[in-house]
């Protein structure tokens, strides 16, 4: 599997190098060029920012530099390397309000809105929760991946609640729970068509599309080796007519699983950008319809997910908590616009 994003501090044998980025080519690999293969793994990256990476000599392979044109075979370790740590080891405490939930000695519960970024990352180097939560807290302690605090993650336009560890043993402890897949975490969604059965479990390995580099898939059969397995159990809560008002139970959390799992069984979430959602994709071709929808996307200017419930047993106390979350206005005023619309819909 592709490791992501993997930081390692300086390299002391490659001359106090930092390791911005890591990828282990797979098995079936075809020769590709070392440009061409990290321009799909690199959010945000152009051709010619890392063509200029090669040229100065910050592109290692199997350790050692290569030139734009090397083609990638299976196995090979492929690092980017400069000079200067990652930005997101420049963090900078903000003074932005966070909404908690819940707070004690060893851990806290955020609601996180929408819009906001969990970890800086390329092009977001402020305004994220962890910003936030650097502002407010001292000494949180930082995960695998030099996150301080961060247990878990949700996406920048989803909604809800997170857990943050405030202490070595808390964020061991928790972490567990979620790769153990012992902790609770339900979102609720709402997706295009109208979802045939009431409630069913979707299978199927997650990972980086290889078309189109800003989105996960689906891989099933022979390729299901390309992707990490992953699990999302879904119940119907409302059914509008061309579009469905679903909870989804996370057993696994892969990235962007719920959007991606949905659409593979034809469900794409509404307003989701990324994966096709913005568009008209159930209903009638009237024009009255048409911009129906168009005033649901302006209320809802996201993909309509919500972190709703998350429960876990506290690392200290032993105790199984679990924690609720409101239903976001911008989700709530679009539902009651389908609800009247389906309403109506039936009684013409």
């Amino acid at each position: 599997m592709q490791e992501e994003n993997k930081i390692e501090g300086p390299i002391n044998e490659n001359k106090d190098l930092y390791e911005h980025f890591h990828f282990v080519a797979q098995k079936g690999q075809q020769p590709l060029r070392v440009d061409k293969y990290l321009m799909n793994y690199i959010e945000n990256a152009t051709r010619s920012k890392i063509q200029q990476a090669a040229k100065d000599g910050n592109i290692y392979v199997n350790d050692v530099t290569v030139k734009s044109n090397y083609k990638v075979k299976p196995n090979d370790v492929v690092r980017v390397l400069f000079e200067h740590p990652p930005y997101e080891f420049l963090l900078v405490p903000e003074d932005i309000p966070l909404t908690i939930v819940y707070e004690d000695d060893v851990l806290l519960v955020v609601n996180k809105p929408a819009g906001m970024v969990v970890h800086p990352g390329h092009g977001n180097y402020s305004g994220t929760l962890i910003n936030a939560l650097t502002f407010h807290f001292d000494n949180l302690p930082n995960n695998s991946s030099n996150r301080p605090g961060l247990v878990h993650r949700i996406d920048k336009d989803t909604s809800g609640l997170l857990v943050v560890a405030k202490t070595e043993e808390a964020m061991t402890h928790l972490a567990k729970q979620f790769f153990d897949k012992t902790s609770e975490r339900e979102y609720i969604a709402l997706v295009w068509g109208d979802v045939k059965e009431d409630q069913g479990t979707i299978e199927g390995a997650i990972g980086r599309h290889p078309k189109n580099r800003l989105q996960n898939t689906v891989f099933t059969g022979d390729d299901a080796h390309k992707g990490k397995p992953a699990v999302t159990h879904y119940k119907v809560l409302e059914r509008f007519g061309y579009v469905t008002l679903v909870s989804c139970k996370l057993e696994t959390g892969r990235t962007h699983q719920i959007r991606v799992h949905l659409k593979h069984i034809g469900h794409t979430l509404f307003n989701d950008e990324r994966y096709g959602g913005d568009r008209i994709l159930k209903g009638t071709s009237f024009s009255k319809y048409k911009q129906f929808v168009e005033n649901c996307f302006s209320i809802l200017p996201r993909q309509a997910l919500h972190a709703k419930t998350l429960g876990f047993v506290h690392p200290v106390t032993q105790e199984k908590m679990k924690f609720d979350s409101p239903v976001p206005d911008d989700i709530s005023q679009c539902l009651e616009k389908w609800r009247n619309y389906s309403k109506n819909s039936i009684q013409q």
